[in-house]
């Protein structure tokens, strides 16, 4: 069984405050020569990484595409390619907002819907939305972004998953909405990150505040009432509180991701679900950084991650489906990583206007 490595801005802390700025001086690397194991198979660098200076590309710690992938870049546009991780999604938008107009790199990747409004409020990007977008890509545009400055890369959704093996031992039927996670029936079953130290904690949030409106404080007092545990972040949810998250955990409930069910396949079947009426789509974007050194490397980059490479590369490395369309997928993905039709979604503007209030609401809430 293979189990789910995804850490996707989930499992770190918002490192919100000036002090996360030193990270900018120690956290980048190399990408062009680095070992990995197909580096045996890459295309070398040599003089066309000389002609075209270098990229650097700003993201949050889980990007990860194979070698081959990356040194793509440099064998088609001719620019070498360096990484600088800056913690989670929220971190590393927190980060680029202090830093805005002096970037500590060339291009940003991972900055998603849920934090998207506060970069563009604080000019932290350049308009560099490629010409010819490949079908599909205009689907998953930033609603508001109208100077083009953000190009989505990939998506995926947060979603309630459910450990169908659990219940079936006890014949339970599962829960399959918001309204029955607060049911006296599943009291104790479920693990979520939390909303201030995590992105899909934060997106599950937005899901209850979209279905409850006004009233979702007291959806989630309900919930706290009726026994949700709530960690710091997803690796902690997933991996050690739910019951199929190879540890030891006790938990056959668990906020994670559509994706998820592919990566519990035992014996030709999956042996989770994701509950596809809790779900809200989280979208992330690449954009070139006002102020880069390199905004014509920073533009071919941007244009780069949407090539057939980059986006067949996505499912397997970091678990977030494609937005270029007819892209192909894994087999187990297209077995088992099924889509909701309707997520949840919050206005971008809505979200920028009131996260914070939301953000100290919850908090509140959650520790009477």
């Amino acid at each position: 069984m293979m189990l789910p490595a995804r850490t996707r801005g989930a499992a770190r802390p918002l490192l919100a405050g000036v002090g996360a700025a030193a990270l900018l001086l120690t956290t980048s690397c190399s990408l062009v020569g680095g070992g990995d194991e197909d580096e045996a198979s890459g295309t070398p660098t040599g003089a066309a990484g000389e002609a075209g200076g270098t990229v650097t590309l700003v993201t949050h710690d889980s990007f990860v595409l194979p070698g081959k992938v990356l040194r793509g870049f440099t064998a088609e546009t001719g620019y070498d390619l360096e990484q600088r991780p800056l913690g989670d999604a929220g971190s590393m938008t927190n980060q680029l907002v202090l830093a805005a107009g002096t970037p500590p790199g060339d291009v940003a990747f991972g900055v998603d819907n849920t934090f998207a409004s506060r970069a563009l409020e604080e000019d932290v990007f350049v308009p560099a939305l490629p010409d010819d977008l490949p079908a599909g890509v205009e689907d998953d545009l930033l609603p508001g972004d109208d100077e083009g400055l953000l190009t989505p890369v990939d998506d995926g959704n947060v979603c309630v998953n459910v450990d169908d093996t659990w219940f079936a031992e006890r014949d339970l039927e599962p829960p399959a909405s918001l309204d029955d996670l607060v049911d006296p029936a599943y009291a104790d079953l479920l693990a979520l990150p939390a909303a201030t130290t995590s992105s899909p904690g934060l997106a599950f949030l937005l899901a209850t505040i979209d279905e409850y409106g006004d009233d979702w404080p007291a959806y989630w007092e309900a919930l706290v009432d009726n026994g949700a545990e709530i960690t710091s972040g997803w690796e902690q949810a997933y991996q050690s509180r739910f019951t199929q998250g190879g540890g030891d955990g006790d938990r056959p409930v668990v906020v994670s991701y559509d994706s998820s069910p592919a990566f519990t396949v035992d014996g030709g079947r999956s042996t989770t679900s994701a509950l596809l009426d809790t779900c809200y789509q989280q979208v992330e974007y690449a954009g070139v950084l006002a102020g880069a050194e390199n905004p014509e490397g920073g533009a071919a980059l941007v244009e780069y991650l949407l090539s057939p490479e980059v986006q067949e590369a996505l499912p397997e490395s970091m678990y977030v489906f494609p937005v270029v369309e007819d892209t192909p997928l894994p087999a187990d993905w297209a077995r088992f990583a099924e889509r909701p039709t309707d997520p949840y979604a919050v206005d971008p503007a809505e979200i920028a206007a009131n996260r914070d209030t939301w953000l100290r609401e919850w908090a509140d809430v959650t520790s009477r």
